[in-house]
This record gives structure tokens, C-alpha cells and sequence, in this order.
């Protein structure tokens, strides 16, 4: 699945500026360090103790913290999720359910939820209930980037995610002492196809859950059910240009498209614009800047896991290439080197790409192929022109003053190497800015 940006060096170009992440108080209001703690496992507490439901919140107060504000719906729905579970089985409770919601909890700046934010607010959505709505909808759309990137892990054998082990090698670790040799890692493969189900079941629940008006819920529902069979059909296309050493430019958009444009930007704009109640051409034109925008967001990362910092990505570097992904700026260097009668670059991108012990010398030989070719040069002119182009389409579009802005910064923020962050109201005076977490350092 596609990944989005959170940490790297500093760029120049527009931000989004977010004060420190608010206090993640119990929902039974008791003081912050009592709270529960996915983190831990075992740890419990009695969600139904709850004086005011997390999502009842002022629109202009979730503006200040969008991320701090859909973290605490999720400490409320995780936490009952994760007792409900521990009531089922305590093995099941910590091993399964407590690794969905201490991966979920540790996401970073939430991007996709913002996007249904802002959206919403470029839209002129401000009541209790299209605020409720969204901020529930933007926590589910977090378990779902949960089941996403747990799977993906598991399909493509990466070890770190967010600097830290991936599920299925951490399960791996805790049973490496107790289960015969072979069978810690089969656990650890199993388990992490189970947790990732469970954050997929957990986030339809979640949106099930959401009250919606006739018109608002068949179109929020549709729009949820496309995403998950587009993020499906993303990862197989993937998948298969592995297998099958597909260099096709127009199949590498496609999947680029489907694996990420679509349920990191797009779709969470559609669902802004739903719960809004927008018109169909405002719809269309943010629709149409989230697919650009979306793009050219896999394209960065694309560059990022060839050429970023591991320190920054949270993963190591190359593994686009080790895999074989079929990745645009692979397309391009393939082409451009086939055109140019190229043999020395062909022959290392063809003893390279999908061999999975390519040393840190052999990626240099790649990385010098990528550039010497025109290839990242020609990826970050694409990035460029497909933000330009989707901030044009935000431009043609009449939206609320206050929400738009911080629409337009958060899609020119998008595909950049940067962290992402919230904008702070005009009149504001912010605080100073958190780092950003890790939580897309990958995705």
C-alpha cells in the first residue's frame, strides 16, 4: 500500500503548522496517567464510564488538534474494543486485539483523517452531528490504515515499520523461546493476518456505528465500500507486477493510483465532502485535486524508499527494490535506459530489482541508474505538476474562507518530504510545533 511521509528533512514550501498533541485523557475523565495504556499489555479500564461521548466536540476546538481530537475517539473505542476482547480470552486480548491498538495508537499525525477533516470544513460543515460523524469516520479510517499496513508488512517480509519490528516479526521474537524452530514465525505470520482482520472488522463496526441521515449514509457507505476493494485491487496489481517484473509505466500509475491515491486522499475527501453535504461540482473538483495530490504522494514515496534517510523513513532503505515493486520511477529508468541502447543500466536493474540480499553497494549502482537516467528527475517534475495541477482544481472551487485554506495547505503539504501538520485558526498564536510522529514513516 502506499505510504505517506511523515518525518525528514526540512523543505521549503507551504506547512501546515500543529500546536503539541492535546493530552489523551480517560474517556471516564479520570487524570491523565491513569488512563488506559495499549501500550501495556493486560491493561484495562471501564469505557462505559464516560460522562461526554469523545467525539462531542466544537468544530473550532477539533480545528486547533484534528489529530488529538480523532486520537482520543480512538483511545475510547480501542480501549472498549480491547476489554471486550480480553473478556473473550486474555491471550487473544493482548497478542491480537492489544497489537491493533497499540500499532493504531502509535500512528503520528493522521493524515487521512485530516483530509476528511478539512474537507468537511472547506465545505462548510460545522454542526454537531457532521462533526461527530467525521470524527468517527476519521478513527475508522485509522484502523484501516492499521489493517493496511500490517498486511502489507506481512506480503512484503519487512521487518520495521515506524522503526520499530512489524507485527509479524515481533510475534515472532516473543514465541522464538517457547515454539519449535519454523513455528514462532508461522504464528507470527498468522497473527498478523488476524490482527489486520480485526482492525478491518473493528473500523466497519466503528463506521456502522455513525448515525447518518438516507441520502448522507448511502453515499458514505458506498464510498467506504469502494475504498476497501480499491485498496485490495492496489495491493494485488502490486503484488503481481512483482511476480510478474512488470515495467509498464501506464500499469505502475494505475497501481499508484489504486494503492494510494484513492484511500489516502481521494476517498477521505469524498467523505469530507459527504458529510457536508456538498454539491456535486464542489464534490468533483476536490475529488479530482485528491487524486492528483494522492499521486504524486506515491510518487514521493517511491523516492523516499530509494533515496530517504532511514532515520527518517523508519524502515530500510531500498526495499521497493529488493521486493521488485513495480514503482513508477522504475517504469521510467527501465524506458529511458531501453530507448537509449543503455546495456550497463539495464543490466543492473535487471540483477537487482527482486533480489532481496542486494547489498548497500549493489542499491547505490540502482540509485546511480535511477538518476544517471533521468528517471528521479523526470518522478520529481510529475510530483510537481500533479500538485499544481490539483491545487488548480481546489482554486475553482467555492469553499468556506477557513476550512479551505487549510485544505489547499494540507494538499500542497501532501507529497512533500516534510512532516504534514495542522494549521492553527488566524488570531492563534500556536505553540511550538511537536515533532511528527512516526506514524507514516511509511505511510
Amino acid at each position: 500500500m502506499g505510504r505517506m511521509q511523515t518525518e525528514g528533512h526540512d523543505t521549503a514550501g507551504p506547512r501546515l503548522v500543529e500546536g503539541p498533541a492535546s493530552a489523551r485523557a480517560r474517556p471516564d475523565g479520570a487524570r491523565p496517567g491513569a488512563r488506559y495504556d495499549g501500550a501495556r499489555p493486560g491493561a484495562r479500564y471501564d469505557a462505559t464510564r464516560t460522562a461526554r461521548p469523545p467525539w462531542d466536540e466544537d468544530a473550532s476546538a477539533v480545528d486547533r488538534d484534528v489529530a488529538g481530537a480523532v486520537g482520543r475517539v480512538l483511545d475510547h473505542v480501542l480501549a472498549d474494543r480491547v476489554n471486550r476482547a480480553h473478556d473473550l480470552d486474555p491471550l487473544f486480548g493482548d497478542d491480537v486485539a492489544g497489537r491493533v491498538a497499540r500499532f493504531t495508537r502509535a500512528g503520528g499525525k493522521r493524515t487521512r483523517s485530516r483530509f476528511l477533516w478539512w474537507t468537511l470544513r472547506a465545505c462548510g460543515g460545522e454542526g454537531a452531528a457532521p462533526v461527530a460523524a467525521a470524527l468517527r469516520i476519521g478513527a475508522a479510517l485509522e484502523l484501516l490504515q492499521t489493517c493496511a499496513l500490517v498486511h502489507d508488512d506481512v506480503m512484503d517480509g519487512s521487518v520495521l515499520r515506524r522503526a520499530r519490528p512489524t507485527v509479524h516479526v515481533d510475534v515472532a521474537a516473543q514465541y522464538a523461546d517457547a515454539a519449535p524452530a519454523g513455528r514462532a514465525e508461522r504464528l507470527g505470520g498468522g497473527t498478523a493476518v488476524l490482527t489486520g482482520d480485526l482492525a478491518l472488522a473493528w473500523a466497519d463496526d466503528l463506521l456502522a456505528e455513525v448515525p447518518l441521515e438516507g441520502g448522507t449514509s448511502r453515499t458514505v457507505r458506498r464510498l467506504w465500500s469502494d475504498m476497501r476493494t480499491e485498496m485490495v485491487a492496489g495491493q494485488y496489481l502490486d503484488l503481481h507486477g512483482q511476480a510478474t517484473g512488470s515495467r509498464s509505466l501506464p500499469r505502475a500509475l494505475r497501481t499508484a493510483r489504486l494503492k494510494s491515491a484513492l484511500y489516502s486522499v481521494e476517498r477521505p475527501i469524498a467523505l469530507g465532502a459527504a458529510l457536508a453535504g456538498a454539491d456535486d461540482g464542489t464534490t468533483a473538483a476536490l475529488c479530482a485535486a485528491g487524486r492528483c495530490v494522492g499521486t504524486a504522494f506515491q510518487l514521493r514515496d517511491d523516492l523516499s524508499d530509494v533515496f530517504g534517510d532511514p532515520r527518517c523513513t523508519g524502515k530500510p532503505a531500498g526495499g521497493d527494490v529488493r521486493e521488485g515493486k513495480p514503482t513508477c520511477l522504475v517504469a521510467l529508468a527501465h524506458g529511458r535506459a531501453a530507448a537509449a541502447g543503455d546495456r550497463r543500466a539495464l543490466d543492473v536493474l535487471e540483477r537487482s530489482l527482486g533480489h532481496g540480499a542486494l547489498t548497500e553497494e549493489g542499491l547505490e549502482e540502482v540509485r546511480e541508474v535511477l538518476a544517471g537516467t533521468g528517471a528521479r528527475t523526470a518522478v520529481e517534475a510529475m510530483i510537481d505538476r500533479l500538485v499544481a495541477q490539483g491545487l488548480r482544481h481546489v482554486d475553482g472551487a467555492l469553499l468556506d474562507p477557513h476550512g479551505g485554506e487549510r485544505l489547499r495547505l494540507l494538499l500542497a503539504s501532501a507529497a512533500g518530504e516534510g512532516p504534514v501538520r495542522d494549521a492553527h485558526p488566524r488570531g492563534t498564536r500556536p505553540e511550538p510545533a511537536r515533532a511528527a510522529g512516526g506514524r507514516e514513516a511509511g505511510r
